[in-house]
């Protein structure tokens, strides 16, 4: 399993933009699914976007699409989260997840490896 650590959380006010990075250690990323969950106070976690190891699938939940872009650099054993014209709701804990999959999963059994979270707050 690899380690992953998330980054680039922060406040921002709404419509602003944030981009988060998860980055892996003790192993190559490029073997993974790679997904980003989110977390709201008392809310349930949420995958919000996810792509398969090889980077020819991606899901996007749908109140994020056109705002949110997920990429991988494997050169950086890097995935990032790319989130634009942020809105309130949008304020959560984001985690990184990594499974030893082909495909991603809706299902957060599916992901072998979690980061310890990036907190996201919108607000102005």
């Amino acid at each position: 399993q690899v380690q992953l650590e998330e980054s680039g959380g922060g406040l921002v006010q709404p419509g602003g933009s944030l981009r988060l990075s998860c980055i892996a250690s003790g192993g190559a990323f490029s073997n993974y699914a790679v997904a980003w969950w989110r977390q709201a106070p008392g809310k349930e976690r949420e995958c919000v976007s996810a792509v398969n190891r090889i980077a020819t699938n991606v899901y996007y939940k749908e109140s994020v699409k056109g705002r949110f872009f997920i990429s991988r650099d494997e050169t950086k054993n890097t995935v990032f989260l790319e989130m634009n014209n942020l809105n309130v709701d949008d304020t959560a804990v984001y985690y990184c997840a990594a499974a030893d999959q082909l495909a991603w999963s809706l299902r957060e059994d599916w992901y072998d490896s979690w980061g310890q979270g990036t907190q996201v707050t919108v607000s102005s």
